[in-house]
């Protein structure tokens, strides 16, 4: 049964108009908004610096730079200017495999500290307001300083190598992964913490029986994640000598060795291909586990 409209209806009428008039309103001001971002951006521009006119100038340079990193490969010869192509391949594989130990090793240092911070961090579990801003300053600070610029001081500091890197990476892992966790657990279920504190528990045995079981998946989670964002971090690493591939990828651009750069380039992408789907998988089963 369908009931007919009366469109003269003065209050259909009124209804109509108001409903004409509020989306007029949201079309102004989603239109407004537009034209102060453009604005801004417009604005932004200016401040930093961008040329335009020099970017369309200079753009075909890119991809005549990715051409020539290409080699040529001729069907007949296909195995000997692979050969030719990856001449290196033993060296690169034995440096990226050090990248990727960088990372691992990098990202599970990173990763406990921040496992030690995250509850001090968290409002709804920290016990002294002084000392959760303290460490919320302090992991701001390990996350805001880049990790090439770590890098370069642990260089200076303990000489060239994969240290610097795994340091850099580390510190860097701590604070991103410190905010990570402390916003997990300030969104858990109360009712354990104040079941177990009822029972004069102590603060570390509330988080060790009521916070950890329910926070410990998606911290794996958002390890695994930084995990592969910091395999990408690892490989330019080498840019200031703290170890990796990225040592040969500058030495090679630098040097303008350019088959060489596609070839590295090319393995750094299917490494980080691989170790992404097989992450992506982890954190996926680790997610499905905690829901069931």
């Amino acid at each position: 049964m369908t009931l007919a409209i009366d469109r003269n209806d003065p209050a259909v009428r009124a209804h109509a108009e108001a409903y004409r008039q509020a989306a007029a309103t949201k079309r102004r001001q989603t239109l407004i908004g537009l034209v102060v971002f453009l604005a801004c951006a417009w604005l932004a521009a200016i401040g930093s610096e961008v040329d335009l006119g020099r970017l369309f100038e200079n753009i075909a340079r890119f991809p005549n730079y990715i051409w020539q990193t290409l080699p040529t490969l001729h069907l007949a010869s296909l195995g000997s200017d692979l050969a030719e192509w990856y001449w290196g391949l033993h060296r690169w594989l034995r440096l990226l495999w050090q990248t990727i130990l960088i990372a691992y090793v990098g990202t599970v240092l990173g990763a406990v500290g921040a496992f030690v911070f995250c509850f001090a961090a968290a409002a709804n579990l920290g016990r002294s307001a002084w000392l959760r801003f303290c460490v919320r300053r302090f992991l701001e600070f390990c996350r805001t300083v880049p990790e090439i610029v770590f890098a370069l001081i642990f260089v200076i500091a303990f000489g060239l190598g994969p240290l610097p890197g795994v340091l850099a990476i580390a510190i860097h892992t701590m604070g991103a992964l410190g905010k990570l966790f402390s916003e997990v657990v300030e969104n858990i279920d109360l009712r354990p913490v104040d079941g177990i504190t009822a029972t004069g528990a102590s603060w570390w045995q509330v988080v060790r029986f009521a916070v950890v079981p329910q926070v410990l998946s998606n911290f794996a989670s958002y390890a695994l994640l930084r995990f592969e964002i910091n395999v990408r971090g690892a490989s330019i690493m080498g840019f200031v000598g703290a170890g990796g591939i990225g040592q040969d990828l500058i030495e090679a651009i630098r040097k303008f060795y350019y088959t060489d750069v596609s070839a590295i380039m090319l393995l750094v992408i299917l490494a980080v291909m691989l170790i992404d789907l097989g992450t992506e998988r982890l954190r996926h089963a680790l997610l499905s586990r905690e829901q069931r």
